[in-house]
């Protein structure tokens, strides 16, 4: 989810969430290897890029993250060690594959990294570039409100994660969007638990979210502001209400800090929205499938190209565009 805070949400909206939860599959800030003109990584909301730092300003490093090179154990493998990566290879652009990207990154290496870090580094980013590239392979999972099905596609990318970094990286790369991601699905399995009631749902519900550490057990407060946003926004969408009443409520609600990153949301919602439509022509015109899978690389980069049929699907079921 990467996602720096997961979309906290109440038992009316698990299933949702649930389908939210696998339209994020790595929280990427970069663009990602062959990915088309303009195309965004990150997390998603109705299979669609999101700042989630929109709300709030807070990011990753917001919530307490340290960048590498502070003070710890080892000095590169530290909170901020993702964001330092993904920071990197959006420094590095758009390449038309894995080789030239790592050749880029290389050279640029020294600007985010200290000295005496960029070694190890750069080995440790050349990973993470063919982790991402294998990342792409992945098939989401049939039903994203299945909690069996998630778990088993969380499992999937956490088997595939170790198999390019070791336990220590691991830890510092994905250590705490693991434990966002098991409470995510505990409160789905909960909720799906038809052998207990309300009463006990709520004691199940309590105690899974005190497992969490204090610091998101936070980060989970300060998410509601999020979800209240993306509810704002629908229901600006639904209404069609225009950028400027739109930038003016918001700045009353959240501060007008707060409301020009919504209203750079909405405009990245718009872009995504219009690749999807251009796609979703194509299918609907029956077009050959070396035709589809072209365009598929052309519009989307290979993080993207895991939602799009979610994505597609949702539309669908919920008549949301």
């Amino acid at each position: 989810m990467r996602r720096s805070t997961i979309a906290w949400v109440g038992a009316g909206l698990l299933a949702a969430a649930a389908a939210l939860w696998w339209l994020q599959p790595d929280g990427s800030a970069a663009s990602a290897p062959g990915s088309g003109a303009g195309a965004q990584t990150g997390p998603v909301a109705n299979g669609r890029p999101l700042a989630t730092d929109a709300v709030g300003g807070a990011g990753r490093q917001g919530n307490g993250a340290s960048a590498p090179g502070s003070a710890g154990a080892d000095p590169l493998l530290t909170p901020g060690l993702r964001d330092a990566i993904e920071a990197l290879l959006h420094a590095a652009g758009e390449a038309p594959d894995p080789e030239t990207l790592k050749q880029r990154i290389a050279a640029l290496a020294g600007q985010h990294f200290a000295p005496e870090l960029v070694t190890r580094a750069l080995a440790l980013a050349g990973r993470y570039v063919d982790y991402r590239v294998a990342l792409g392979q992945l098939k989401p999972p049939a039903d994203a409100s299945d909690p069996r099905a998630l778990r088993t596609a969380a499992e999937q990318r956490r088997t595939l994660r170790l198999r390019y970094f070791d336990g220590d990286e691991y830890d510092a790369l994905f250590g705490q969007e693991q434990l966002l991601d098991d409470y995510m699905l505990a409160r789905l399995e909960i909720e799906r638990n038809s052998a207990l009631d309300a009463p006990q749902k709520r004691l199940a519900l309590a105690d899974a979210e005190a497992q969490l550490p204090p610091a998101l057990r936070a980060a989970r407060a300060e998410s509601v502001a999020h979800v209240a946003a993306a509810q704002q926004t629908a229901a600006y969408d639904a209404q069609g209400v225009d950028d400027a009443t739109r930038f003016a409520q918001r700045a009353a609600t959240h501060g007008a800090e707060a409301a020009g990153r919504l209203a750079r949301l909405d405009q990245e919602e718009r872009a995504w929205n219009a690749r999807l439509d251009q796609y979703q022509q194509a299918l609907n015109q029956g077009q050959e499938p070396a035709r589809l899978e072209q365009l598929r690389h052309q519009l989307f980069s290979p993080e993207e190209q895991l939602r799009i049929d979610a994505a597609l699907a949702l539309r669908q079921n919920t008549g949301a565009r």
